[in-house]
């Protein structure tokens, strides 16, 4: 676990912790300029209990790390738009005046403020941010570690997972392999079935038949009775 020593000297390490500015409201409350995402070095003076020319010494020391964390000076048209804004906003907040600066101005974000804290020596609230980052990350480290137990866990439990589909496989196969020599019956006894509806179509058709001609032989039977009566009650006179 880093030290806070390593975290003065190391801008690797500094740089690995410039998302937690969480920590900064949690040791302090650290007041915002209207649009709630810049405050001006003596606002960053007053958050760390010191005076603005540290502030000053500690950004022109580490003047590019600071710059890629956020901090911007501005001047000419900037500055007046910048000012512009802010005084509408103030205004609307129902505040006093809002100070202007002359000619330029320096903001800083809560990413720079942080970046801030990690390099300002002199601080008690520097100080408290720095142990705070340093041992927030020690319940990290155990949820990492019961983590990776628990990945462990899952893939011990994996291998065995893996040797039982092992065995399963040739179970799967012949099971597979009957399923399609079911099928195939099945396909048979469709066709069977089939032939069978067919064939008892085409008896269907012969009953209709000759149920046709059985009704004909019976008219005729019946027309020959009726010309044969008369004859034969003449013959027994």
């Amino acid at each position: 676990m880093p030290t806070e020593v390593a975290l003065l000297e190391s801008r690797a390490l500094r740089g690995e912790r410039m998302g937690r500015v969480d920590v900064l409201d949690k040791v302090k409350s650290l007041v915002m300029l209207p649009d709630g995402m810049h405050v001006r070095t003596e606002d960053v003076a007053r958050y760390f209990e010191v005076s603005t020319e540290v502030v000053k010494k500690v950004t022109q020391r580490h003047r590019a790390e600071v710059v890629e964390n956020g901090l911007v000076l501005l001047r000419g048209a900037e500055l007046r738009l910048f000012h512009r804004d802010m005084v509408s906003l103030w205004e609307g907040e129902g505040r006093g005046s809002y100070p202007q600066a002359a000619t330029r101005l320096t903001l800083y974000t809560r990413r720079t403020v942080l970046n801030i804290a990690m390099l300002l020596r002199d601080s008690d609230i520097a100080r408290c941010v720095r142990t705070y980052l340093l041992d927030a990350e020690e319940p990290l480290r155990t949820q990492y570690a019961s983590l990776d137990q628990r990945v462990t866990r899952i893939e011990s439990c994996l291998s065995g997972v893996g040797s039982a589909l092992q065995e399963l496989g040739p179970v799967l196969v012949r099971m597979s392999e009957r399923l399609d020599s079911l099928d195939r019956k099945v396909e048979m006894t469709h066709q069977v079935v089939g032939a069978m509806s067919l064939r008892l179509t085409d008896v269907q058709q012969d009953v209709v038949r000759l149920d046709g001609r059985l009704d004909c032989f019976a008219r005729q039977l019946k027309d020959l009775r009726r010309r044969g009566g008369p004859r034969g009650r003449h013959g027994e006179r």
